[in-house]
């Protein structure tokens, strides 16, 4: 099964199913030297974690993870970075009926058509529960970028028809992580969860979105065309279940523009750079990053997980059928959604920064405390013969 790893000099490759025994990581490209302990993992997993409001599945589930290589005295060696993840309450009894017959807008039968098999316990390598390596992943990108300068957020900027104002960076910091729904604006958050409660009370679900915003990213990173750093996050964004759009900059709203209205004057900064005015591009013109904020949206489908009577059909038995997809359920996304998007966000600026030679890959001489920097592994005192 391809699909599983992601990347290029800051590779990431998962394993695990919803339901089986782990979740695992194996981050390969850390640069050597960066302090890093396991409790600066599990803050952005505790975030994502199941059962932390009534607004999300009640799986119980610590998400606490374990590093198993990668690291010698707290700091990174240069070699993979293997995390893992138990399962801990994992029930797969609730999805047999579902074996042959598919739940609506679920990935069972396509995977089945693909692979003649599938893990069905709670829908195995689809289920959004694979996210959480993601966002262990990303949580050890942040902190690489967060030693470059680099800062990035999200927050909830919709949910059903209810739109948050343009909200600052600034605003997303100090509000998002104060409520349920992990919207930047308090007031906007209640009725988003109030409009929750009604959609998870008549037993259905319902959508939104998150938006992102990275500042300090360096001017040019990425390439043209395929290679550009919308192309690469927008492949990031729509990797993240339930995603259905990704915008950045004035995204759909462009096409309500001309060219004189959308088109940025340049200006010298204080440095004396040019620099655009205003940036409705988002942080990245021709694909190449301004040095201006990078800012975007990604849309998510409502959880199609829902208590209410749908039809499917039975493929061994050629029988349709009434059912109700029970058990524990999101009954919507973004609030847990906020880490992955932004560990994605992450995952893809780093991976930028070291492809650019501005993040240094080998940073053990800067490790503090007794290390002998002066040791060379083909010195002749250190060469065994």
């Amino acid at each position: 099964m391809n699909g599983n790893r992601f990347g290029r000099l800051f590779q990431v490759t998962t394993y695990g199913e919803s339901h089986g025994d782990a979740m695992g990581v194996v981050v390969s490209g850390c640069p050597a030297g960066l302090e890093l302990e396991a409790e600066d993992i599990q803050g952005d997993l505790d975030r994502r974690k199941p059962g932390q409001s009534m607004i999300t599945t009640s799986r119980g589930e610590p998400d606490e993870v374990r590093i198993h290589s990668g690291l010698q005295d707290g700091y990174t060696t240069g070699t993979p970075l293997g995390m893992v993840i138990q399962n801990k309450d994992a029930r797969s009894g609730k999805y047999e009926p579902f074996v042959t017959a598919p739940r609506p807008s679920h990935g069972d039968f396509t995977y089945s058509a693909k692979f003649g098999t599938r893990n069905w316990g709670g829908g195995g390598r689809s289920s959004a529960r694979e996210t959480v390596n993601w966002v262990a992943a990303g949580a050890v990108a942040k902190k690489i970028l967060g030693e470059h300068g680099v800062e990035l957020k999200a927050h909830v900027s919709q949910i059903g028809d209810i739109e948050a104002p343009d909200v600052s960076f600034e605003e997303m910091v100090e509000h998002s992580e104060d409520n349920e729904v992990r919207c930047g604006d308090p007031d906007v958050a209640e009725r988003m969860r109030d409009r929750i409660d009604e959609y998870q009370q008549a037993g259905d679900s319902i959508g939104g979105a998150i938006e992102f915003e990275a500042r300090g990213v360096p001017r040019g990173l990425g390439a043209p065309r395929f290679d550009s750093v919308s192309a690469r996050l927008g492949q990031a964004m729509m990797s993240v279940p339930a995603a259905t759009a990704f915008e950045f900059g004035l995204g759909r709203e462009a096409r309500q523009y001309t060219g004189s209205e959308r088109n940025e004057d340049w200006e010298f900064d204080d440095d004396g750079d040019p620099v655009p005015v205003g940036n409705d591009h988002g942080g990245i013109q021709g694909g190449i990053t301004t040095g201006q904020p990078i800012r975007g949206e990604v849309t998510l489908h409502a959880p199609t997980s829902i208590p209410k009577t749908q039809t499917t059909v039975d493929w061994e038995t050629g029988e349709a059928k009434e059912i109700q997809v029970v058990g524990r359920h999101d009954p919507v996304l973004p609030p847990r959604g906020v880490p992955v998007v932004e560990s994605m966000l992450a995952l893809t600026l780093v991976d930028f920064l070291l492809l650019s030679g501005r993040a240094n890959p080998d940073r053990m001489d800067d490790r503090p405390g007794e290390y002998d920097t002066d040791y060379h592994p083909r010195s002749p005192e250190n060469v065994d013969t």
